[in-house]
């Protein structure tokens, strides 16, 4: 499996769910940067990552 750089973490707990977290996520690809969010179920947390190798790929281009 590829690394993976967190962005931030946003609690699954809030009172509007993931959607912080997916505000987030959208203004860093508006930025350029491919981040996407997923869910940490052993912190019960969403986290905004971008995986390395698509982090060095777009390096590269």
């Amino acid at each position: 499996m590829k690394g993976r750089t967190v962005l931030r973490r946003f609690p699954a707990g809030g009172p509007r769910g993931s959607w912080p977290a997916e505000e987030f996520a959208q203004a860093r690809r508006q930025e350029g940067l491919p981040a996407e969010v997923v869910m940490d179920l052993a912190t019960d947390m969403f986290l905004v990552i971008v995986r390395d190798d698509e982090k060095a790929a777009d390096a590269t281009t």
